[in-house]
């Protein structure tokens, strides 16, 4: 049967995992000891699935791996979470795999285990639902309240620990006011990123970025834009912006490896022009950043 579709006795909610792998076995639940469970202790990837192939995968596991050295959690073999992805994404044309990585089981107390015995963990969702028009016309967005704490150990990689976007999202309802996304600030007052997303801004013919070295999430699509920038003569640098630099900017643009890129329209009152971005570089990073790992590479 089609992994594209719920199996039989699965439940109804659309939001519901297909299938799911916990440490290479199909299962639906984890252990009560685990650590993920308990403490948020862990890691996790939100993986686009084309032609039943992970995208963007190497940017994924290079930040698996970046955040488990910096947690101390072992590092599972690239060979056997690539093996256990490809299984459960065969036969689904499009979809998203989340991969989360805990220390594992280790009772009660926040002190780790001397001998960590991590937990993988892989479960297919189906793709997710498009925003109309986004890539076309542009997302509205606005300021979140909740602000982002800083810890310079946890900049940067995607740990489990997810309340301070869980709490900004929860401020607002997409289908009443028309935003996609809101924008979060730390609590010097500098813009970090959105709740799912990170940010560019069109500045004087550059492209910044938030500094991300003491919170937020260095995401996959991040990195390529900054990639492919300069094969369209754009400069890109990682710069500390306030509201205000969004405001006077020429442009806004968001990313994330399942959307890949959303042009902003409108912040607030403060309307942009989506056609003055880049147009030729947000096309290739779109056209890459779906593209399917050819299965044995």
């Amino acid at each position: 049967m089609s992994q594209t579709s719920a199996p039989s006795g699965a439940p109804s909610d659309p939001s519901a995992p297909l299938a799911a792998l916990v440490d290479g076995a199909r299962a639906d639940s984890v252990p009560l000891g685990d650590r993920g469970l308990h403490y948020g202790d862990g890691l996790f990837e939100t993986i686009a699935i084309r032609a039943g192939a992970p995208c963007l995968w190497e940017d994924h596991l290079a930040r698996l791996c970046l955040g488990a050295q910096r947690l101390g959690i072992p590092a599972p073999d690239a060979g056997v979470l690539l093996a256990e992805c490809l299984a459960l994404a065969a036969g689904a044309e499009t979809g998203v795999v989340k991969l989360i990585l805990t220390r594992g089981p280790g009772g009660r107390g926040y002190r780790p285990p001397l001998r960590s015995q991590p937990t993988r963990i892989l479960a297919l969702y189906p793709p997710a639902a498009p925003v109309l028009g986004a890539a076309e016309t542009g997302v509205a967005v606005r300021w979140c309240r909740t602000v982002l704490g800083e810890n310079p150990r946890l900049a940067g990689i995607k740990h489990l620990n997810r309340l301070e976007q869980v709490l900004a999202r929860a401020e607002w309802d997409p289908g009443e006011t028309g935003q996609a996304e809101g924008l979060m600030c730390d609590c010097r007052g500098r813009v970090i990123a959105g709740t799912m997303t990170n940010l560019f801004v069109l500045a004087g013919g550059r492209l910044l970025t938030p500094r991300l070295d003491t919170c937020g999430v260095a995401g996959t699509v991040r990195g390529l834009v900054r990639r492919l920038a300069p094969q369209f003569g754009l400069e890109t640098a990682e710069a500390d912006l306030r509201p205000a630099d969004l405001h006077a900017a020429d442009g806004l643009f968001l990313t994330n490896a399942v959307i890949g890129v959303w042009p902003v329209r409108a912040l607030g009152v403060r309307t942009f022009a989506v056609r003055d971005l880049p147009q030729g570089l947000l096309a290739a990073v779109t056209a890459t950043v779906h593209a399917p790992l050819i299965r044995g590479t």
